[in-house]
């Protein structure tokens, strides 16, 4: 266990301490957020805006300029996501769960490639292709992307590309030397499992209500 905590704190040796600080307060928020999502609770969005609008500073200094964009993508999701979650359908009911249309699916893929291709430009503009780091972290800021509009609109599916962003981040960060990040994107790998099955419950529940 020992080894374990020297190896994790030795990736901090000569990092900023108020950068390991802020990292770790991001972190919590983040998680609060996560489990506030898997609970359809609408606290989802103030409290992470508060993780978000700290990892925007952090990775502008790490120059992951695909996660700083999901970042700041998020700080604007959030409102719009905010304001259909607590938009009536008629006089007693909220924005419920859904599945994604055939429609939607096809906007999905656009914003998937066209998230694809503006961070690719990005890269190239600022020169900072490196190596398989700089292509994972643009195919991630694609899959969160389409996540973060999906869960926005309360499509349950929304869970399915968290599962499979969160997962392909733990690597990432692990490389960058953000331990903390990466050890918070495997919980969130885990929280969005259950955050599917529970949404899936919800879902069924209002189908059978119809």
């Amino acid at each position: 266990m020992n080894l374990i905590f020297d190896w994790l704190f030795s990736q901090y040796q000569d990092t900023p301490t108020h950068i390991v600080v802020l990292e770790l307060i991001s972190v919590f928020f983040g998680i609060l957020s996560v489990v506030f999502s898997k609970r359809n609770n609408i606290l989802v969005y103030p409290t992470g805006l508060v993780g978000t609008s700290i990892s925007v500073y952090i990775l502008i200094s790490y120059g992951l300029l695909g996660d700083m964009i999901i970042n700041a993508y998020y700080v604007i999701m959030s409102v719009y996501g905010w304001y259909i979650w607590t938009r009536k359908v008629d006089k007693t009911h909220y924005t419920p769960i859904t599945t994604t249309t055939n429609t939607e699916w096809k906007k999905a893929l656009g914003i998937f490639l066209g998230t694809m291709l503006g961070v690719s430009l990005l890269y190239e503009y600022f020169d900072k292709w490196e190596n398989w780091a700089s292509y994972t972290d643009i195919l991630t800021t694609g899959i969160f992307f389409v996540g973060m509009w999906l869960m926005a609109k309360k499509k349950i599916e929304n869970w399915l590309l968290w599962i499979l962003g969160d997962f392909i981040s733990v690597p990432l960060y692990i490389y960058k030397g953000l331990i903390f990040s990466a050890i918070l994107y495997l919980v969130l790998t885990i929280i969005a499992i259950y955050g599917y099955f529970a949404w899936k419950k919800l879902l069924n529940k209002e189908l059978q209500t119809v």
